[in-house]
């Protein structure tokens, strides 16, 4: 790596240096796991980077690979498992400048990947009354570069499934890491080789995705005296073709009452499991009518609460999803969580005897290849890495599928095998390997046994840790 010659040849492209600054810069929510804070706490690039024009990414990633300098693209920051972070130093590729809307039509919007995800509905909205159909629970901050490159889904999966759900994202922009990168226009399946690819193999800079109709929606809370009730409610509701909903959350007690102190007042007691619910205006009459015939108790319906109440509280979805673990983590640092997958109803009820209060529950109901499944998140109480390990054992052999957000590469937390279409096309598009060196296995080790148990550790990490 000469970082010298690589800032000589990026003329006036703005570069950071300071060492707070790229530090902070390094970082993503990687810390909402003990073992990768453990692993990731020394990782730091060298420098940031922060273009300008897609034009100028382009001169980056030359430069790059001339010089052998290791890129890390980066959004928000809002991931959860490292992934916008630089385990080989280098260069951190900041790319919230890239932040135009380029076309926007009434069931379609592509825009360039630094773009705020909340101002990007804002702007649809504002022009044809359509909002991307999914988006994470960090709307306010996350990009949708960042999203597409590093998520798989959110508030909208309820209908939508996920990112990579064919027409879920209609194309995708992407400039290569060569002596001359390419710019490539991805469509149709050709869009899975970069999506959820941590950027390991081309940097996305614009995307289009589809449109759906945008409503003001009715965020609401709803209590029941069970969990398993919460939790079969949920299930129901997912079921109703005619109630459109953006979001179903049932999540169990105590978890409500003492993490979401801003809506404490509207819970009843402690004990007390709550459904987190948006529904669309037209929905709303009738959802209460559901809660009432399934015996819940309506604790808080946003169209019904003054405009001092609302200024007061943020929205249901920064209530679900990953901010659940965020709201604990910031009361008890001591929590921690799991990405999890449960079969039925059933399942969910036996983990959660099985695991009780070590695990308070929380199930985010999505649409997966047509079907209406519990997604979890679930809250744990962590003791120490092989308790950890031991509840994910305790998951697979009870029939639960488990993807792992305590490890930082892309094989590891998902299903434990190499996307072979996203290998391919790293050897075409980053043939040094120079963009988020460290996250992809299959490049880095290709003989390594995702069946030996074993957890595997980038070089760089291993040279840190001894340092």
């Amino acid at each position: 790596m000469d970082l010298a010659k690589f800032r000589a040849a990026l003329g006036d492209i703005p570069v950071e240096d300071h060492p707070r600054i790229v530090q902070q810069k390094s970082r993503d929510h990687y810390w909402y796991s003990p073992i990768l804070k453990a692993q990731l706490d020394r990782v730091t690039a060298d420098i940031v980077v922060s273009p300008r024009t897609q034009d100028e990414v382009g001169t980056i990633l030359a430069a790059a690979y001339k010089y052998e300098v290791p890129i890390t693209p980066r959004g928000g920051g809002t991931g959860n498992y490292g992934q916008a972070m630089p385990l080989s130093g280098g260069a951190v590729l900041n790319l919230m400048g890239l932040d135009r809307v380029i076309d926007i039509q009434p069931d379609r919007v592509r825009a360039e990947a630094g773009i705020i995800l909340e101002k990007l509905d804002g702007q649809t909205i504002q022009a044809v009354g359509g909002e991307m159909r999914f988006h994470p629970s960090t709307h306010r901050m996350a990009s949708l570069g960042g999203f597409i490159a590093g998520g798989s889904g959110g508030v909208g999966s309820i209908r939508w499934g996920g990112l990579r759900n064919f027409g879920n994202i209609l194309g995708l922009k992407v400039i290569t890491c060569e002596a001359e990168p390419r710019v490539l226009d991805l469509r149709g399946p050709d869009i899975l080789k970069v999506a959820h690819a941590y950027g390991t193999n081309g940097i996305i800079v614009e995307a289009e995705v589809p449109l759906t109709a945008a409503y003001k929606w009715v965020d609401m809370i709803v209590g029941f005296d069970t969990a398993m009730e919460a939790f079969a409610f949920a299930e129901q509701v997912a079921l109703q073709d005619g109630l459109l909903c953006k979001e179903i959350a049932p999540i169990a007690a105590p978890v409500a009452y003492d993490y979401f102190n801003r809506h404490r007042p509207y819970i009843k007691h402690r004990d007390q499991s709550i459904v987190l619910l948006m529904a669309a205006p037209a929905a709303a009459a009738a959802m209460g009518d559901f809660v009432a015939y399934h015996k819940g108790q309506m604790l808080f319906r946003a169209d019904e609460a003054t405009p001092e109440e609302l200024a007061k509280l943020p929205p249901v979805y920064e209530l679900a999803w990953n901010h659940t673990t965020l709201r604990a983590l910031k009361v008890d640092p001591n929590f921690t969580y799991l990405q999890t997958q449960y079969p039925d109803l059933e399942h969910v009820r036996k983990m959660m005897e099985i695991l009780g209060d070590e695990m308070p529950m929380h199930i985010e109901m999505v649409r997966f290849d047509g079907r209406i499944i519990f997604s979890g998140l679930p809250l744990v109480r962590y003791t120490s890495e092989a308790r950890l390990e031991e509840i994910i054992r305790m998951h697979e052999e009870n029939g639960c599928l488990v993807f792992n957000p305590h490890r930082y590469t892309l094989e590891e937390g998902g299903m434990k095998k190499t996307d072979r279409a996203q290998l391919a096309f790293k050897r075409e598009a980053d043939p040094k390997g120079m963009l988020n060196p460290g996250k992809m296995i299959a490049w880095d080790d290709p003989e390594f046994d995702f069946d030996s148990g074993r957890v595997w550790l980038f070089t760089g990490l291993q040279t840190l840790g001894a340092a």
